[in-house]
């Protein structure tokens, strides 16, 4: 079910979204990347920092709410394309599942992915190679039913620990937008993402509408997707929310400065 991105033969630096939510402004050159992200789950665990800060790289510096790091698993349904591209069916529609905690540099918060799961080989390699981020192969579903949908993901990159992720989730009460300063604002109103390409930090910029927020009922089979770096997930998620959907645009990343 891909859905159109917008066109701009011109390519200007404007954004199809409003901005005035954003903490800082969009960069000045242009955006290059769509994506829609639907049937989306945000759960997440508070953790000790001092399990998460060893995992960050130098000049990122771990972000808390209450006193605790979050660490948010994150599975959804994800269409990509190049601006002013169509979509390229399968290649363009996939499964996607990532694991995150919070940071900032520079005055910026932003998002550190300690994994992401795709279940397309062609983005796997793409997003590794252009972004630094650790992108891995998974065998993925998702099924819906009755407003329940149902995910799977089960690592299979070559060399990698493996880990899984299998639940149910459905959306519950009325769509809203999270208030500044709470904790679901903290965890979802995130305008850049941190990478590291084995050089430097990298910074890349993303900007869409206000998360379109539901409180969610999750039911976990499996969750080790954390385990692998030794901080289990223990239980079930103490915040869950859903978006059916947000679309999204993206810039290129730039080496951080320092």
């Amino acid at each position: 079910m891909p859905f159109p991105p917008p066109t701009d033969p011109e390519l200007t630096s404007e954004t199809p979204f409003p901005e005035e939510h954003r903490p800082w402004a969009t960069p000045i050159h242009p955006w290059y990347i769509w994506m829609s992200w639907q049937k989306l789950l945000f759960a997440h665990w508070p953790v000790e920092p001092k399990l998460v800060e060893p995992h960050l790289p130098d000049g990122l510096t771990l972000q808390t709410y209450d006193s605790a790091a979050w660490i948010g698993v994150v599975p959804f349904d994800m269409v990509i394309t190049g601006r002013g591209l169509p979509t390229f069916g399968r290649q363009s529609h996939f499964l996607e599942l990532n694991v995150r905690t919070y940071v900032t540099c520079e005055g910026k918060p932003g998002v550190w992915f300690f994994s992401l799961e795709a279940e397309r080989w062609l983005a796997v390699r793409a997003a590794r190679r252009l972004f630094g981020l650790p992108y891995f192969d998974a065998d993925m579903e998702l099924e819906r039913d009755d407003g329940t949908i149902h995910y799977r993901s089960e690592r299979t990159h070559r060399d990698v620990e493996s880990a899984e992720f299998e639940g149910e989730y459905r959306p519950e009460g009325d769509s809203y937008h999270a208030e500044e300063g709470t904790l679901e604002h903290f965890l979802t109103e995130r305008y850049c993402l941190y990478a590291h390409d084995g050089v430097s930090l990298l910074r890349a910029d993303i900007h869409h509408a206000p998360w379109p927020l539901q409180r969610a009922e999750v039911d976990l089979e499996i969750n080790t997707m954390a385990d692998w770096i030794d901080i289990p997930l223990e239980g079930e998620p103490e915040l869950t929310h859903y978006a059916p959907r947000i679309d999204v645009v993206g810039w290129l990343p730039e080496r951080v400065e320092g």
